[in-house]
């Protein structure tokens, strides 16, 4: 589903990402892993179009879309959540989920005039998908509660909700379990895997929680200083020797010092 090939990023004279490859099969549940500072988050940044790389090439199911800007990706079926989730606070659950859809006959002003049936319909069409997202989260207690009065958790459930208001190919998950009581965690987890086996979801997902990656994903990649160390399972790559240098700060040998990223 996504193809990263020999991907560099610099920042002035600091290398974030340095000749990055690697491979996200369809279907996958992947996990990124690796140290502070190891290049993750940026390599994210750049799949998902927030920046462009300095050099090399990312795939979508085979299309190279290096360099898109995010609404393209979007439109493509490349959908990105974010550690601090980005929910409108002031609008209800229901509403958040019901602004994902793009091309919605009511935006335009014409529309809202003029083919007013139409605009019903489908809005109502929207809200029905809605309330089905909402009830397969387990939120629907909190359908008309504003979104900013969510606890962290309740947040990243309604950020994989919005994942789920559009046809989406492949979705990168970006620290969905920081700030996360356990409970919460274990119900994200479960929507995840759900996601996966029932429509068919592709994820990759940055984590820390090594039992977390453990439970869902399948293979891991590490990251350590702006490339790829090692991939495999989550028992395999805990016990790979590159692995453990690199997550105890000694790093890749006779290699410069790496921004954080």
């Amino acid at each position: 589903m996504i193809r990263v090939e020999h991907l560099f990023k610099q920042f002035g004279g600091v290398h974030a990402v340095e000749d990055a490859s690697l491979e996200i099969a369809a279907g996958s549940i992947t996990g990124l892993i690796g140290p502070n500072g190891a290049g993750k988050t940026t390599l994210f940044n750049i799949v998902a179009g927030l920046f462009p790389p300095t050099a090399g090439h990312v795939y979508l199911d085979g299309e190279d879309v290096t360099g898109l800007p995010p609404h393209e990706l979007f439109a493509k079926g490349l959908l990105r959540t974010f550690q601090i989730a980005h929910e409108f606070s002031t609008l209800s659950v229901l509403e958040n989920l019901m602004m994902v859809p793009p091309d919605q006959m009511g935006e335009s002003i014409v529309n809202a005039w003029f083919r007013r049936g139409q605009v019903r319909v489908q809005e109502n069409e929207v809200r029905d998908n809605a309330m089905e997202v909402i009830q397969f989260l387990n939120l629907s207690h909190l359908t008309h509660e504003k979104a900013g009065n969510l606890s962290g958790g309740q947040k990243k459930l309604l950020e994989l909700g919005r994942t789920m208001m559009t046809d989406a190919k492949i979705v990168l998950l970006d620290e969905v379990g920081a700030g996360v009581n356990r409970t919460l965690l274990g119900e994200i987890g479960d929507a995840i895997l759900r996601l996966n086996e029932e429509r068919g979801y592709t994820f990759c997902m940055i984590e820390h929680d090594m039992d977390f990656i453990g439970r869902l994903c399948d293979p891991v990649i590490v990251m350590a200083e702006g490339t790829v160390l090692a991939q495999g399972k989550a028992d395999e790559v805990k016990s790979n020797e590159e692995v453990i240098e690199a997550y105890l700060g000694t790093g890749l040998k006779n290699k410069p010092q790496k921004a954080d990223a």
